[in-house]
């Protein structure tokens, strides 16, 4: 056996070297190389003025590209070939920790089968290179940018599960944390010991003079859990800066061997297998003193040469920018047409804003938002979700919700209080996170199917409130799949998986109320997805009706026109997709109770995409969170 696996290794070694000494191979490097190189280099040099490490650079690009595989070259042309091929109406996404979904990258590979089930094509791994337990976290403090955490498999296991994902014409993403190490991280570990090259990787400070001049201009990321942006290091009595966590390092960016490192830790990722690659905390990741370090300028030109890198080397490749801000300082990181930084970015504030939307029974502001986000350049592709890894901050437009009398404060406060079930006649169920006394400010925890009641309805075994709140459940779903851009589903989200409070048995995992939506997948109750009579079913077969109608519907492509429209009430929101003659309507109501509204969209027949029954009417019925989808005829 072992002779066998080492002839197979052998020999697909054999066949990347055919395939990377052909001339024809080359010539096709050496033609993106001549295209991009300019550029490159004038925003290298603009930005570090050191024409050795870019010499090193490119002879590292190159490099990269002769070590990544003939199958994996293969996708890089064809992809060259069709730009758009992510922007389809094909594109599905999920998210999901390795271990709490499948316990090892092996057992990923292993429950393909039900991901496909899903209609997903687009995998999302959440951090899964060595970080220390205790201190990672949740896997964002890297300490070794070449291997996968010891529990979760091996760079192997990695490779071998993106390839079978291929195979399966499923995508597979990963975070690249880029602004910072652990302090386990090699790095880190020699900066401690004093070795000068290692700490001027770092901000290190012998005394608190710059990092008080610091703390005048930036934000506090966490201000109640980890106070302040540097971390005192009592053992070589210096301050380090650490903007998220004490034992994550921030890197500075001014050094050109960190950017270099770090391309080369891309470069190697990249020929591991990915599709995406998503960049943790980009707006982060270059600081200059007395501003906030939050957007500089240098930070795009860091990004535009990661697009630039990738081009060259694996065009293949998308880039997804973490950008955890209000539309005017995301919308930068997708850069210009001309040229462009990253392919696809959250649409945060209009998740955030689907909640409040819930809480308030309100469309306004969501609908604003929407037609923000709609009125953006069709090349422009964001990443819709209702609930991911991380807990709901209330990023909302205050201004708005001022003229309309909501006040910041109080309005934070009525949101976590009616998603905690304490407020507005609610059903949600969930805990607060990073809550902050002096402010009043707070995030908010909670899985999706808590957040819509299907928790308390179940503990209280009242089977009415479990059909709204499976309702509400669904037509959120299919709001989220009638937006512009690619859906993406927090893993256990298709079977209504509730908060799973074991968290707080934990004492690694106590302090931090974000795993209470981080529960382990419960395969026994994703038995029942084919059971009309569960609530897995009920759930389950709804999505997937969703999701094989906006596959086989051209009009979900992300470069269809979409608009909103005013329906006569203030809990119902209507939202149009056009493309090549193609229209559809989707109608939602917000609201526990049965509502009328009138759609002027309605300009002859309709036909309901769910029931196949035909509208003409423009009177319209709609069953409290309920939703429907017309299409012309």
């Amino acid at each position: 056996m072992k002779k066998t696996v080492k002839n197979q290794k052998e020999a697909k070694k054999k066949t990347n070297i055919e395939a990377n000494s052909n001339p024809s191979a080359l010539k096709i490097y050496q033609n993106r190389f001549a295209r991009l190189h300019d550029e490159l280099r004038w925003l290298y040099m603009e930005l570090y003025d050191n024409g050795s490490m870019f010499a090193e650079l490119c002879e590292n690009m190159e490099r990269f590209y002769q070590e990544r595989n003939a199958e994996l070259k293969s996708l890089d042309i064809q992809r060259e070939s069709h730009p758009d091929w992510y922007k389809q109406n094909d594109m599905l996404g999920m998210m999901f920790y390795i271990d709490n979904f499948a316990k090892t990258m092996k057992g990923v590979k292993s429950r393909l089968d039900y991901i496909e089930q899903c209609n997903v094509n687009y995998i999302h791994l959440m951090p899964f290179l060595e970080s220390p337990e205790g201190r990672s976290d949740g896997g964002y403090a890297v300490a070794d940018f070449r291997k996968v955490q010891e529990k979760l498999g091996s760079i192997q296991d990695l490779q071998d599960l993106t390839a079978a994902c291929h195979k399966k014409g499923i995508n597979v993403c990963m975070d690249f944390v880029m602004n910072h190490t652990s302090e386990d991280h090699e790095w880190a570990k020699k900066a401690r010991q004093g070795e000068g090259e290692y700490m001027s990787r770092y901000f290190f400070y012998a005394d608190a003079d710059i990092p008080t001049q610091y703390e005048k201009t930036v934000p506090q990321v966490f201000p109640t859990t980890a106070p302040g942006n540097f971390t005192w290091l009592p053992d070589i009595n210096h301050y380090v800066m650490t903007t998220f966590y004490p034992y994550q390092w921030d890197l500075n960016y001014r050094n050109p061997r960190v950017f270099n490192e770090m391309m080369y830790n891309f470069m190697y990722l990249a020929n591991c297998g990915m599709d995406i690659i998503r960049i943790d905390a980009v707006p982060y990741i270059w600081k200059t003193l007395n501003t906030s370090c939050r957007n500089l300028p240098q930070v795009h030109t860091i990004v535009r040469m990661m697009r630039i890198i990738s081009e060259i080397v694996c065009p293949g490749i998308l880039l997804l920018g973490e950008v955890v801000m209000e539309p005017e300082k995301v919308v930068p990181y997708f850069g210009t047409i001309e040229k462009p930084e990253c392919h696809m970015l959250y649409n945060v504030t209009t998740m955030a804003t689907t909640w409040h939307t819930v809480a308030t029974r309100d469309v306004r502001l969501l609908k604003k938002q929407l037609d923000i986000v709609n009125s953006l350049p069709k090349e422009y592709v964001f990443l819709n979700y209702l609930r991911c890894h991380d807990d709901i901050g209330w990023g909302l437009d205050y201004g708005t919700l001022s003229a309309e009398g909501m006040e910041e404060r109080s309005h934070k406060q009525y949101l976590n209080d009616y998603f905690q079930g304490n407020a507005g006649e609610s059903n949600s169920r969930g805990e607060l996170y990073n809550a902050d006394p002096i402010t009043g400010d707070a995030r908010f925890c909670g899985t999706t199917a808590s957040m819509c009641g299907i928790e308390k309805a179940g503990f209280e075994q009242d089977n009415a409130a479990m059909e709204k709140a499976i309702r509400l459940d669904v037509m959120l779903h299919a709001y989220m799949f009638m937006q512009s851009g690619i859906p993406v589903l927090y893993s256990g989200d298709e079977i209504g998986q509730v908060n799973d409070y074991t968290y707080k048995e934990n004492p690694s995992k106590a302090a931090d109320s974000r795993y209470i939506h981080r529960g382990q997948m419960n395969w026994e109750l994703a038995e029942n997805i084919r059971d009309k009579e569960t609530v897995e079913g009920k759930i389950f077969q709804s999505l997937d009706q969703l999701e094989k109608l906006r596959r086989n519907e051209k009009v979900f492509v992300t470069q269809a026109e979409a608009w909103t429209t005013h329906t006569g009430d203030q809990s119902v929101l209507c939202i149009g997709r056009y493309f090549e003659g193609e229209k559809i309507l989707g109608v939602f109501n917000f609201s526990e109770f049965d509502k009328t509204v009138w759609l002027n969209e309605i300009d002859g027949e309709y036909v309901d995409m769910l029931s196949g029954e035909t509208v003409k009417q423009t009177e319209l019925r709609v069953q409290g969170y309920g939703f429907y989808y017309f299409k012309k005829k």
